[in-house]
């Protein structure tokens, strides 16, 4: 018996579960690059905005992990069965991760951190300030 008779699935038939978890699994790997990419411009390190960016990796992330959770949950066999099951699971994961990334990024450029690599001067009477003597006469 060769082994090619005792794999559940042929590796290279493309089912309907396979597909939805390899397009899943894709989709959250291109949220995690752009919340990645979101998350270095809302530190300052690239230039740009990053918020699109950031907006679409959380929703981009979402899609994938509810689309990899839909696979397994509708998946009839074990893993190694061609029903995609493995996909899922990494399509959750991975779109998880993305979610995550851009939501750092929203967070980070909503409450201002990293806003600009140089910093504002200081205020008048500040630390390192001068303040002018009040006028007499």
């Amino acid at each position: 018996m060769s082994v090619h008779h005792l794999l559940a699935a042929d590796v290279v038939t493309l089912g309907p579960g396979r597909a939805a978890a390899t397009a899943a699994a894709v989709a959250g790997a291109a949220a995690v690059v752009a919340g990645g990419m979101a998350l270095a411009r809302s530190a300052g390190r690239r230039a740009g905005d990053g918020r699109g960016g950031a907006v679409a990796a959380v929703v981009v992330g979402l899609v994938a992990a509810v689309v990899g959770g839909l696979v397994v949950i509708t998946a009839d066999g074990g893993l190694g069965t061609g029903n995609g099951l493995g996909g899922g699971v990494v399509a959750v994961v991975v779109g998880l991760v993305g979610a995550v990334l851009g939501g750092l990024a929203v967070r980070r450029r909503s409450t201002g951190r990293g806003r600009s690599a140089v910093p504002s001067p200081p205020a008048p009477g500040g630390p390192g300030g001068t303040r002018r003597p009040p006028r007499r006469g």
